[in-house]
């Protein structure tokens, strides 16, 4: 059974960090791109940041550039993500996806497996 479990979300003044990790479990891995999606009320899921199977590529947002970065332990099983200078904008549920290709692909629907996400608020 694959799961995917998100954790560190939480509230956070404007300006704050938080760091959000996702441990796997049931899936091999080391051969999965990871990423990071969030979603409002009312909103589509969005693109955060992607990671591929081997940590040497990356993807971000414009939103989140230079504020978020992603990097992934496959020792661990584990896949983070650090937010730093965080904006009300900001504010989401976070999560994880698991995607059996290598390559950091932007597109939630090409994505295999989902957490239940984590929240994040930040407040100003």
């Amino acid at each position: 059974q694959v799961q995917l479990v998100e954790s560190g979300g939480g509230l956070v003044q404007a300006g704050g960090s938080l760091r959000l990790s996702c441990a796997a479990s049931g899936i091999d891995f080391s051969i999965y791109a990871m990423g990071w999606f969030r979603q409002t009320p009312g909103k589509e899921r969005e693109f955060v940041s992607a990671i591929s199977w081997s940590g040497g590529s990356t993807a971000y947002a414009d939103s989140v550039k230079g504020r978020f970065t992603i990097a992934r332990d496959n020792a661990k099983n584990t896949v983070y993500l650090q937010m730093n200078s965080l904006q009300r904008d900001d504010t989401a549920v976070y999560y994880c996806a698991a995607d059996r290709w290598a390559t950091a692909r932007i597109q939630s629907h090409l994505y295999d497996y989902w957490g239940q996400g984590t929240q994040v608020t930040v407040s100003s």
